[in-house]
């Protein structure tokens, strides 16, 4: 698929500055090999199901931590029903980040401010964004896009 481009070229001639004299030019685009447009959507759509995948991952794993906060700030029995599984759970998750900083009790209350687990659901925050941005650069891209980041980089 190539594509021809007009470049109109205007110069002067220092005998007459008035008179302007007008060339065009045709430059032919370099020779780019393209993917089918099904393919390149095939691509693009299976990269799109894999952002959706990571971002409900994160978002079940960041609602199991928040009960785990929750429930923790509420003073929850560990060993009753909801609790004990809310735990178990998020153990595996949690656990990494246990001994980062110590928990917090509340005095009066029983309770405790959990902040590793709020730690670790930023960290799992961050990893899930850094996983979806690696996949951009798996994404398809046509020579216009190509173009348009590099000159707006330089």
């Amino acid at each position: 698929m190539e594509e021809n481009t007009e470049v109109e070229i205007k110069r002067t001639e220092s005998v007459s500055p008035e008179r302007i004299v007008t060339t065009k030019k045709v430059i032919k685009d370099p020779n780019i090999k393209t993917e089918p447009p099904q393919q390149v959507f095939e691509k693009k759509k299976s990269i799109f199901r894999i952002y959706q995948v990571v971002w409900y991952i994160l978002g079940v794993i960041e609602t199991i931590l928040a009960f785990r906060f929750l429930l923790k700030m509420l003073a929850a029995d560990p060993t009753g029903g909801f609790g004990f599984f809310v735990y178990k759970i998020s153990d595996p998750f949690a656990g990494p980040f246990v001994r980062v900083i110590g928990i917090a009790p509340i005095p009066s209350s029983g309770s405790y401010l959990e902040w590793s687990t709020l730690i670790a659901m930023l960290v799992y925050l961050v990893l899930a964004y850094g996983i979806v941005a690696l996949m951009k650069f798996v994404k398809p891209v046509t020579p216009k896009e190509v173009e348009q980041h590099v000159d707006d980089i330089l």
